[in-house]
């Protein structure tokens, strides 16, 4: 088999990362080299000529999953001309969705990949990008005029009440908490 074009090469790439993006949010990152490689088909022998570590593939698909998620806000804040009291009862609205629940792979990676930060090195690019994904999250949350502690408030709100939801999904009390959580954060506003 010849050696792939440049273009391709960078195609490649882009797909591994996105690959390990969904399933690192969805399994956690101890997926192995040669699972991620199959889904996102590819050959696992191909990976290190791409990545100079598995550990850098973990720092560049969190980078990738919080640019996906500041996207993701901006667009919100688009679709509701600049109106961002309304684009974060629309994210409310759809994070506290039970479509989201049962969506780790393609949902918040602040949910989904915090026991594996929390796990890894301290001095690891992914904990520096995670802790700024967690800043400028809880930053777009922070009511119009309001200190950052009210944004900080509000994400660990989402954020709980996701993990709890997941956790206790089957039972009647994962949607009971995606309830609560909701109320909670929109009966004032």
């Amino acid at each position: 088999m010849g050696r792939v074009s440049q273009a391709q090469a960078q195609e490649n790439r882009r797909r591994v990362v996105d690959t390990a993006s969904r399933l690192f949010r969805e399994q956690g990152t101890q997926v192995s080299v040669a699972d991620l490689m199959k889904a996102a088909g590819l050959t696992h022998g191909g990976f290190y000529k791409q990545f100079a570590s598995k550990e850098a593939l973990v720092d560049e698909a969190t980078a990738h999953a919080f640019a996906e998620l500041a996207r993701r806000h901006t667009a919100g804040l688009e679709q509701y001309d600049g109106r961002r009291d309304t684009a974060q009862r629309a994210l409310i609205d759809a994070y506290l969705s039970v479509e989201h629940r049962d969506d780790p792979a393609g949902g918040c990676p602040v949910a989904a990949l915090a026991v594996d930060v929390a796990r890894g090195d301290e001095d690891c690019e992914a904990r520096r990008t995670y802790t700024e994904g967690v800043a400028d999250f809880a930053a777009f949350l922070a009511p119009v005029g309001a200190e950052g502690e009210d944004g900080i408030a509000r994400l660990c709100t989402l954020f709980g009440a996701l993990v709890l939801s997941r956790a206790t999904v089957g039972s009647p009390l994962s949607e009971e908490i995606l309830t609560a959580a909701h109320a909670a954060l929109t009966e004032a506003g």
